[in-house]
């Protein structure tokens, strides 16, 4: 009788190390039990807007983070005085990385090589769900550049089964739509969740929002046809 080992998963380039990243922008491939990327670093208070709480109880306060993402995401992780006020309690995260277009830009480089963009998203999607409740998901923002290799890095982490949903940001100015063979104009957003029981917490319905929709066959569930469609503008 025949047996199956193994998973499906995406691999690449030192997929079992991790990347030590500097301040001139490279990288560096270390172990990850190598010290400079398995210590966590501590949280220190910079400055402070309106009343906050008082210094026993910071991890109360709103928190605005400068620096590495991993590094910020690891200490709300770890230190005992931000784990207990995060992980596991995290009910929304959104991750707007680049999107390894391939190319420069004034303020950063958008062109890593492949595999330095996929450990870099592993590894911060996995301190994420570490800070997600039960209830909790992950939007990531991305485009086409990337959007088939991060499904697969986010099926890794989350599980295939708590995947929701990709959903089309069709943006109404967009400087990228005169592409040499097909324009688009959106972006998306990649949708998981903690547990397969995820519901959204959706808006209440009001009639401004039911007003876009029409029933032009009568459909006994109701009005879903949004108007602008009718009209021919997409």
């Amino acid at each position: 009788m025949s047996s199956y080992h193994g998973r499906l998963e995406l691999t690449w380039t030192n997929k079992d190390l991790r990347l030590l990243a500097y301040e001139d922008g490279s990288y560096e491939w270390v172990p990850p039990s190598d010290y400079r990327v398995a210590e966590v670093r501590l949280l220190h208070d910079v400055a402070t807007v309106g009343v906050v709480a008082d210094q026993k109880d910071r991890t109360c306060d709103n928190l605005l983070i400068r620096g590495d993402a991993l590094n910020a995401l690891t200490s709300l992780a770890v230190l005992p005085e931000f784990a207990a006020e995060y992980a596991d309690k995290v009910r929304l995260a959104y991750l707007d990385p680049p999107f390894n277009t391939q190319q420069s830009f004034l303020h950063y480089d958008d062109a890593l090589e492949h595999s330095v963009w996929l450990t870099m998203m592993r590894d911060r999607l996995l301190q994420v769900k570490g800070l997600l409740g039960p209830e909790g998901s992950v939007w990531v923002h991305c485009d086409d550049a990337e959007q088939h290799r991060l499904r697969c890095v986010m099926d890794e982490v989350f599980g295939p089964e708590n995947f929701v949903a990709t959903i089309i940001w069709e943006k109404a100015d967009s400087p990228r739509n005169s592409a040499r063979q097909l324009s688009t104009d959106q972006d998306y957003l990649v949708v998981y969740s903690k547990s397969p029981e995820w519901v959204p917490n959706r808006l209440p319905r009001t009639e401004a929002s039911d007003a876009i929709y029409t029933n032009p066959d009568d459909d006994p569930l109701g009005p879903f046809c949004q108007q602008a469609i009718l009209e021919g503008s997409v």
